[in-house]
């Protein structure tokens, strides 16, 4: 009969050599993903400073449009790029705490990893249920003629 319970068999779980290696190439495609996600909300806050301009006179020769609208897609990429800066954020220390924890043998730091790459797939993850939710009460609205 076994006595040791499922979290003292945990505790002794260890890391093969195929395993560490997996997550060493995780983490490399982790930094890349994150900066990848930096330079898009870089692109994001340049659009942002420029949006103002360009839809003000996409309104001032187009008669219909909204004349704020310029103001409107500033905030609107100001607050996507701030959005999507969490989630870049966490991958990247995913990757970073990966890439010292696999070189030091550091579980502390390994569990920090990890901890990271939670919350990235967390913010990810409420992320999407609020889209879908904003979809769905979108559809709803729709479909009752109220917009």
């Amino acid at each position: 009969m076994n006595t040791r319970t499922p979290i003292t068999q945990l505790e002794q779980l260890t890391l093969t050599n195929a395993s560490k290696n997996f997550l060493r190439e995780t983490a490399k495609w982790s930094f890349f993903l994150s900066i990848l996600g930096f330079i898009m909300i870089g692109l994001m806050l340049v659009f942002a400073i420029f949006a103002n301009t360009i839809f003000g006179m996409a309104a001032a020769m187009q008669t219909g449009m909204p004349q704020n609208l310029g103001i409107i897609m500033t905030i609107t990429y100001i607050v996507l790029a701030i959005i999507y800066f969490f989630p870049a954020y966490y991958l990247m220390q995913f990757s970073n705490r990966m890439k010292k924890a696999l070189s030091t043998k550091n579980e502390e730091i390994l569990a920090a990893s990890f901890e990271m790459l939670k919350s990235h797939y967390k913010f990810i993850g409420v992320f999407a249920i609020i889209t879908i939710s904003l979809y769905i009460l979108l559809i709803i609205v729709s479909s009752l003629g109220v917009l």
